[in-house]
């Protein structure tokens, strides 16, 4: 039986979390930094209502899987998992199996009762509403709560952040772009901004809990809009600058159409917003970009990419590439190496055209061939990877703030780090005769990088 849960009143929120009081909840979480946050939120909600967190799905009373739809193979990977999740169920029949985000916004009802492991379907505008969906599957009630809204930013709702020294804030949630190719504006809605004084807020308390640095989120962050005050990103990121001058800002993800002269003096103003951009083209080619419906040209993206090095020669840039969109021709992805070797970006996150259905794009059919794909692809990655390589090469003698992470993964005698311009920085982990070492992880050190791939520094404390 699938319902739709009723807003309730707070003598019975209350009488929820009574029951709800030391269950034990688990999330696992895939897809973009949104879904990051997403989950704190979730979890936030779950902890005001007496739940504890664990990182074993072993011990969890309720597992929600936070999920991601802009690629067919992150759906993939979430069917694979609830097939994974039927040991736990047979192990605990009272074990409460939910889908939140955009998987589960825009398959709706689809996935209530596949393979008789999901209880509840919950989108990324319904996330109150989870303790009670929990409760009411627990009686024995699949619940589905997707409806999409125009206010909602749990503005009010403090995100459950147990550890580390950077956090992610959303700033404002949905899309008005419409690309012909995303999903987004279907699974998460239109744009709505946070107010400005509810961020600041935000990031000073994270300062204030320990937090060296910060991500402002959205799917287009620079379109943020304060509508009671007008203020735009740029007021908002002077604003988030000013109140914790000590702390990293960083933000992601930006639209080329809205990446204003504003902006970029705001960036080049302040030392601690972190000279970083990621900037996504997609394609280099004008006729894909049209076909995209992404408002913008390579004139115009080009003359956005010389006023930021006008401003901030030293600046990092990375992109989204999309390969083999509907159309797409050999003279196509040509313009966009040849748009690469122009602007010669730090990183990049590049990626095979996948159809969405909902889209426009689904219409107009997936015409280029997965083989031609897959070579146009290992093309732009290797250019890419060269181009990459070589502006760390250059980077060997210099030396850079590292914000220390802690230890490396491949070899804990190796500590790591991130520069302000987001590249992973790699140095030894010196330690005096009592075994201690004069900085902790959350400190800024120098380091000198003495060599480099085409992902990582390495170098020694200064």
């Amino acid at each position: 039986m699938n319902i739709e849960i009723p807003i309730l009143n707070e003598s019975q929120e209350q009488a929820i979390a009574e029951q709800q009081l030391g269950r034990k909840l688990y999330v696992e979480t895939y897809g973009c930094q949104m879904n990051v946050n997403d989950s704190e939120i979730v979890q936030g909600v779950m902890h005001k209502h007496g739940y504890e967190m664990t990182e074993k799905p072993d011990d969890a009373d309720v597992i929600l899987l936070n999920t991601c739809a802009i690629r067919d193979n992150a759906e993939r990977k979430i069917h694979e998992r609830l097939t994974h999740l039927k040991y736990y169920k047979k192990r605990n029949k009272d074990l409460v199996v939910g889908l939140l985000g955009c998987m589960a916004e825009r398959l709706r009802g689809d996935l209530l009762g596949e393979k008789n492991l999901v209880d509840l379907v919950v989108g990324p505008d319904e996330y109150r509403r989870v303790p009670e969906l929990v409760e009411n599957a627990l009686a024995g009630d699949q619940g589905i709560a997707v409806k999409l809204s125009r206010v909602e930013t749990y503005d009010d709702i403090i995100p459950l952040r147990t550890e580390g020294i950077a956090a992610w804030v959303s700033i404002m949630r949905g899309c008005d772009k419409f690309c012909t190719f995303c999903v987004v504006p279907f699974t998460r809605g239109r744009e709505r901004s946070r107010a400005l004084d509810s961020v600041v807020d935000e990031v000073r308390q994270l300062w204030d809990n320990g937090f060296k640095e910060v991500t402002l989120l959205g799917q287009n962050v620079n379109s943020y809009n304060d509508e009671e005050s007008g203020y735009d990103f740029a007021d908002l990121l002077a604003a988030c600058a000013k109140a914790v001058p000590a702390m990293r800002i960083r933000y992601t993800t930006s639209h080329p159409y809205d990446m204003s002269d504003k902006l970029i003096e705001t960036m080049a103003t302040y030392d601690n917003i972190c000279k970083y951009i990621h900037l996504p083209v997609q394609s280099g080619s004008d006729r894909i970009l049209k076909l995209m419906n992404r408002h913008y040209s390579v004139e115009h993206y080009l003359e956005r990419i010389a006023k930021i090095r006008e401003y901030m020669p030293n600046c990092a840039l990375s992109t989204d590439i999309i390969v083999g969109f509907c159309t797409e021709t050999d003279e196509d992805h040509a313009l966009t190496m040849e748009l690469m070797k122009q602007v010669r970006y730090d990183g990049a996150y590049m990626f095979n055209y996948s159809p969405r259905e909902n889209t426009k794009a689904w219409k107009m059919g997936d015409d280029v061939p997965l083989d031609i794909k897959t070579a146009r692809l290992n093309e732009i990655i290797a250019l890419q990877n060269k181009i990459s390589d070589e502006i760390n090469k250059s980077e060997i003698g210099k030396t850079f703030s590292v914000l220390v992470e802690g230890p490396s993964k491949r070899n804990p005698q190796e500590w790591q780090g991130r520069t302000d311009t987001n590249k992973v920085v790699i140095f030894p982990h010196d330690l005096d005769e009592q075994q201690q070492s004069d900085y902790v992880i959350g400190d800024c050190i120098n380091v000198i990088v003495q060599r480099s791939s085409s992902a990582t520094l390495f170098g020694v404390r200064v």
